[in-house]
């Protein structure tokens, strides 16, 4: 199993997170991080937000990140949002955004890396995987579009916009020629990252993840790559992709801070 340092896993979430968000958002620098903007979905949470990732000095520097930020978005009618990595050392931010009435919730995530094993998945009949194309784009986004992922509303512009982004390859399962399950490939530089997995309610528990996350780890073989990996959204996902050649790593640590609508923990 390989071992990385805290440092390299952060490293390697943060480069493939910016990859995964501009994609679909407009990404502007700051002194202090980032803004990721775009005001045609403001309900999407990764798409609108400020990546804050370096050390914060003190509360003068917190106090300007929370005021610019907080203006920012305000301006355009977006709920302020701030997504703060490795929060254990940024504490004066922490303080200043409860102070200024954001709400908080960690999310710790344990990154996994495929093992180089192909998964083992019993032989099922009536299984197809294939790319997804213009012919059966609207099939993937009726998968896409569950309650998991943000529904419709949020799914269906950032999907467009992933779609034409030549990093991301769309993959779509049916069962009997019916859309049940899909699953994204995120091209990061030499990093390859399993997104947006989904699956019908009607198709669940027959263990049609399995199949997709071995399509996907053929696909990486195909197209070469240092690392294939996924970021589990709970401990019950985690335990799917450990079943299918995934071993956890390390962790990566971030706080939400928003100030109106609801938690990420919930959607989930």
């Amino acid at each position: 199993m390989a071992v990385l340092s805290q440092a390299e896993i952060l490293s390697i979430a943060e480069h493939t997170d910016i990859a995964y968000k501009r994609a679909f958002s407009r990404m502007e620098a700051r002194s202090w991080g980032l803004l990721f903007v775009n005001e045609e979905n403001p309900m999407h949470y990764d798409a609108n937000h400020a990546h804050v990732s370096r050390p914060v000095a003190g509360e003068a520097e917190a106090e300007a990140i929370v005021h610019e930020t907080t203006a920012f978005f305000s301006q355009r009618g977006i709920v302020p949002r701030l997504y703060v990595y490795a929060p254990e050392d940024k504490q004066p931010l922490i303080s200043v955004l409860e102070r200024h009435g954001f709400q908080t919730e960690s999310l710790p995530a344990p990154m996994q890396l495929w093992q180089g094993v192909l998964a083992d998945v019993r032989p099922m009949e009536g299984i197809a995987i294939e790319p997804v194309t213009a012919a059966n784009y609207d099939d993937c986004l009726i998968v896409e579009s569950i309650p998991e992922l943000g529904g419709r509303d949020v799914r269906e512009k950032a999907f467009a916009m992933e779609f034409a982004h030549p990093d991301f390859a769309h993959y779509l399962l049916r069962v009997d020629g019916e859309p049940a399950s899909s699953l994204c490939l995120l091209r990061a530089g030499e990093y390859m990252r399993v997104e947006n997995v989904a699956t019908l309610p009607a198709f669940r528990g027959r263990g049609l993840i399995g199949h997709l996350l071995r399509h996907a780890q053929e696909r990486f073989l195909e197209t070469g790559g240092a690392r294939l990996l996924v970021f589990p959204i709970n401990e019950r996902v985690e335990r799917v992709y450990r079943r299918y050649g995934f071993a956890a790593v390390g962790e990566v640590r971030t706080l939400h801070a928003y100030r109106g609508g609801k938690g990420i923990r919930e959607i989930r």
